[in-house]
């Protein structure tokens, strides 16, 4: 077993990773009847696309040598409705500097087979831009 979830009420969930024992609060959002206290389960998805994006990025990097700690990613859902569901998942990556054309190909290709990527609808639109040092 990966996680159990526990529906606490009031369209709040626990999750429950089994190994680690760390959890994760969901509520609904605001737009669709709940708090927004939390993240939903469409931010989780969004999140964890960005957060494959970043953890397959820093393989290729521990693999060929490059430094990519401090990278950042910020996440933007897009939602769509009839069906309610993630239209679009834009990531602006944030390198902490600067790379060598061949680093930048490494990162790049990374950046875009992840299997959290791999695993959603053909039809949702993932959007990814890398900055680089000399970017901003």
């Amino acid at each position: 077993m990966t996680s159990k979830v526990i529906y606490l009420g009031d369209l709040r969930t626990e999750a429950l990773h089994i190994r680690s024992q760390n959890t994760i609060l969901t509520d609904a959002p605001i737009d669709n009847n709940g708090k927004g206290e939390a993240f939903s389960p469409t931010d989780l998805v969004a999140t964890a696309l960005g957060s494959c994006v970043m953890t397959i990025m820093g393989i290729a990097s521990n693999t060929h040598g490059i430094d990519i700690k401090g990278a950042t990613a910020e996440i933007t859902k897009v939602m769509a409705s009839n069906p309610r569901r993630i239209s679009e998942i834009h990531i602006i990556i944030t390198m902490p500097k600067n790379y060598t054309d061949k680093e930048k190909v490494i990162l790049e290709r990374a950046a875009h087979h992840c299997p959290v990527a791999q695993s959603l609808h053909p039809d949702l639109k993932e959007v990814i831009e890398i900055k680089y040092g000399s970017d901003e």
